[in-house]
């Protein structure tokens, strides 16, 4: 792995799970709402087509991945933090709503596609994928390394941590990438080698986890926060070597990252951006202002 550019984000405070106790996610399925931004507005460009006219169309994820996303107590509409953010970007911007539930592995040909306007999946920003997409900051997301509770392990934060062990994650990711170098550098080493258990589904992944047939998670620390804090079944041992730029992704050069980035301004200095993270427990990864295409992660 090549040296990081997000030199600055590693000095970020790291999160604890204090911020995910007793969260009501019963309350945070009241949506909040922001009030249209004619600066944001005249930011669309005037040959900008969305999807269905008036109305933001957003790819967010269709697993059970709280606090990010879930789906509320009707079991139809979905809600988290980032259909929260998502809602408040169509406010600003003088627009309707859309949530389109898809998979991860789904999102890059989507938006390339055009079946998307905008992508939120806790997407990190990276020197690769700032060639196909633009984006508009939101989060200062790390990665966490998660294990039963009563697990033996009290920590992983380096290569030779996961040595031989198994470690569930989920394909195309960034974490997958750091564990995938990790493990090419304990081979050189002559280390065990580790076995990735891919998973994409949240539930099978705790369950896979909890039933002894996987030693960690390794995803987003916000998700595994959360776990630690509502079920207490788990319990954090270390984090990823970073932290990045979680963006709105879009597609490269339609112009709009310029008026979701004031979108998430106007918000920010609303203070509806802060009530969204406050409600889902993520107040550690806020971010001051948005930023379109920021340096990302150079693997």
């Amino acid at each position: 792995m090549k040296a990081l550019t997000l030199t600055a984000l590693t000095l970020l405070p790291v999160l604890t799970c204090k911020a995910a106790e007793k969260l009501d996610v019963l309350k945070n399925e009241t949506p909040i709402h922001a009030p249209a931004n004619p600066r944001a507005i005249a930011k669309i460009p005037a040959d900008f087509h969305f999807i269905e006219p008036g109305t933001l169309t957003v790819a967010t994820a269709a697993t059970n991945s709280p606090p990010l996303s879930l789906l509320a107590s009707d079991n139809v509409t979905r809600i988290g933090s980032d259909p929260d953010i998502a809602r408040l970007l169509a406010d600003s911007l003088g627009l309707k709503l859309k949530l389109v539930p898809a998979s991860w592995e789904d999102w890059p040909l989507g938006i390339s596609a055009g079946r998307y306007d905008v992508a939120m999946f806790n997407i990190a920003v990276t020197e690769e994928r700032k060639k196909k997409f633009d984006f508009a900051t939101y989060r200062a997301d790390n990665h966490a390394f998660a294990v039963k509770s009563d697990s033996k392990i009290s920590q992983i934060s380096s290569p030779p941590d996961i040595a031989g062990k198994r470690i569930i994650v989920s394909s195309g990711t960034n974490q997958e990438r750091i564990l995938l170098s990790w493990d090419q550098q304990n081979r050189a080493k002559g280390l065990p080698a580790v076995t990735p258990v891919y998973l994409t589904d949240d539930a099978s992944a705790t369950l896979t986890l909890l039933s002894g047939r996987a030693d960690a998670i390794f995803g987003p620390h916000s998700m595994a926060a959360w776990k630690v804090a509502s079920r207490g079944q788990t319990k954090l041992v270390g984090s990823g070597p970073f932290r990045a730029w979680v963006a709105v992704t879009t597609k490269k050069g339609n112009g709009l990252a310029p008026a979701l980035q004031a979108a998430l301004d106007s918000t920010i200095t609303g203070g509806q951006y802060q009530q969204v993270l406050a409600r889902w427990g993520e107040q550690d990864e806020a971010v001051t202002h948005s930023t379109v295409n920021p340096p990302g992660i150079v693997y």
